[in-house]
């Protein structure tokens, strides 16, 4: 534009037809966050999947680099809104190939006590925590949650060198890297699964969309 065009003779832009993609925040592999948005009869590209560190939880979401967050299990966030399960998510433990358990085709969260687990890590709420890997068994068992947590690699490296168990979900089944099994854990409940946002931020009315289609979808 050249100094002497005036103001009015701009053209005013049009709004975008098309919403930009829902930023999803997500931790490990993404099937379950796909998965959810396709039984809620989203497209794929509608949703931007943005990976973050389970040490880090919300950094993400309160910095504004994500819409929501898929979460398990209740939140105490104050300034976290949760919708109503989205889905359930089954319990398995991950371990290595060579671990003694991996050619089980389930296991007792008991046999479990017998291997060192992660412990909570950085900023994860460790109520939650206590639901992912259990401090203790039924019997009263302690699980020893000793290796340190960081990123999802990392966790995959230690399970392939030595006995070290992960207590986690089924659903990370058949998208693990070689060398690494889910086997079920049949006596720990399903986790519910659930999609959060910032209380204090109204989220724009395509991301609302996606988690009432997700609610409904679950409910059906």
């Amino acid at each position: 534009m050249s100094p002497s065009t005036p103001a009015q003779e701009i053209p005013a832009q049009e709004p975008s037809a098309t919403p930009r993609p829902v930023r999803l925040g997500v931790h490990g592999p993404s099937h379950l966050a796909r998965r959810i948005v396709a039984a809620a009869g989203h497209p794929r590209q509608a949703v931007e999947l943005v990976p973050y560190e389970v040490g880090e939880p919300f950094a993400a979401l309160r910095a504004g680099r994500t819409d929501l967050l898929l979460v398990k299990y209740p939140q105490n966030e104050p300034d976290l809104a949760v919708s109503a399960p989205v889905c359930h998510d089954g319990r398995a433990v991950l371990v290595g190939a060579h671990h003694p358990l991996a050619d089980r085709e389930s296991v007792s969260v008991e046999e479990l006590a017998a291997f060192d687990a992660f412990a909570c890590p950085g900023d994860f709420p460790p109520h939650v925590w206590d639901l992912v890997t259990p401090p203790r068994t039924p019997r009263g068992r302690a699980i020893r949650r000793v290796h340190r947590m960081t990123t999802f690699p990392a966790l995959v490296g230690l399970l392939r060198a030595t006995h070290a168990i992960h207590v986690s979900f089924r659903s990370l089944a058949g998208t693990l890297p070689a060398g690494v099994r889910a086997v079920p854990v049949t006596d720990l409940p399903s986790a519910p699964v659930a999609l959060a946002w910032l209380r204090s931020v109204e989220p724009p009315a395509h991301v609302r969309r996606l988690v009432a289609d997700a609610e409904r979808s679950a409910r059906r």
